[in-house]
């Protein structure tokens, strides 16, 4: 039988799982917000940095969420030196991009089968199976420092893109190129490190993935359709719509376990069944939605 607590339970699990979500979701945005591309090699990142991470905490006994922050600059520069080879070259050309980043995802998961092999690799930390109590529920820490990191780095991102140069630089460069490049602002220069910034910000999702996952190569594919879910339900490019998608779809899958009949398995359809649904009923997303509203409350 349902009660209270099972109700603060799995809300208190949408709201953590949510924060993580945002965060993993928000690279993705970035990146189509400045250059208007799909980054398919999102999951790709997801996953090498997962394999960093549990390479840095079998060689040298660091901990997940100190790896997390450490393979930050080493993501970061490698989002922006791919962007300088390859992906500027066919930047605007969208299925030409969409298939080099496509091949970049296939290459990397590739080179982890003959890095890592296929088996499914874990990192087991002193606080793995520890829980604290939030309001008189048991949640596992594992969640809960995900949540808090994500939020940590969202902020710094509300931060960067709202108030210094560089964020209104990235900014300018997504609402009219040509406009940013008459007011003294390089657009490639800009794009190349949005996409840097984009490719860090879904190497801190991977890493901080380990702590909650198993992983293997395959790892990414199915977070990659998820963030593809939530930014095109809370809009393409809109940091408030990227977090109420998340938070969305993360209620929606915490609240599935009340389905009579649902099994855990097919959890994933429902991100899946939302992205066509957001396409075909609310292509705007929940940001155009909210915008529509409050233009009609300002007549």
């Amino acid at each position: 039988m349902l009660d209270w607590s099972n109700l603060g339970t799995l809300t208190i699990a949408a709201v953590l799982t949510a924060g993580l979500y945002a965060m993993m979701s928000f690279g993705l945005a970035l990146v189509y917000g400045v250059m208007k591309i799909i980054n398919l090699a999102h999951a790709a990142t997801m996953m090498l940095a997962a394999f960093t991470v549990l390479t840095l905490n079998r060689s040298f006994g660091l901990d997940p969420i100190i790896g997390s922050v450490v393979i930050l600059p080493l993501y970061f520069l490698a989002g922006m030196t791919l962007y300088h080879v390859a992906v500027r070259r066919v930047a605007a050309v969208p299925i030409a991009s969409l298939l080099l980043l496509f091949g970049i995802w296939l290459v990397a998961q590739n080179a982890a089968y003959l890095i890592w092999g296929s088996e499914d690799q874990s990192i087991v930390t002193a606080y793995t199976f520890s829980t604290v109590d939030v309001l008189g529920l048991h949640v596992a820490v594992t969640r809960i420092v995900p949540f808090v990191m994500s939020f940590l780095m969202l902020g710094v991102m509300r931060w960067l893109l709202g108030s210094t140069d560089l964020g209104r630089a990235i900014r300018a460069v997504s609402q009219d190129p040509t406009a940013a490049r008459l007011a003294g602002i390089w657009p490639e220069r800009t794009s190349m490190i949005a996409f840097g910034i984009g490719t860090m910000l879904s190497s801190f999702a991977g890493g901080m993935f380990t702590l909650i996952f198993s992983f293997t190569p395959d790892f990414g594919g199915v977070f990659q359709l998820k963030s593809f879910a939530i930014i095109v339900l809370g809009g393409l490019e809109s940091f408030l719509g990227v977090a109420l998608g998340a938070l969305v779809l993360a209620t929606i899958e915490s609240f599935s376990i009340l389905i009579p009949g649902w099994r855990a398995s097919l959890v994933n359809l429902l991100a899946f069944g939302l992205l066509v649904v957001a396409l075909v009923v609310l292509p705007g997303g929940i940001a155009s939605l909210i915008a529509r509203r409050t233009g009609r409350a300002a007549q």
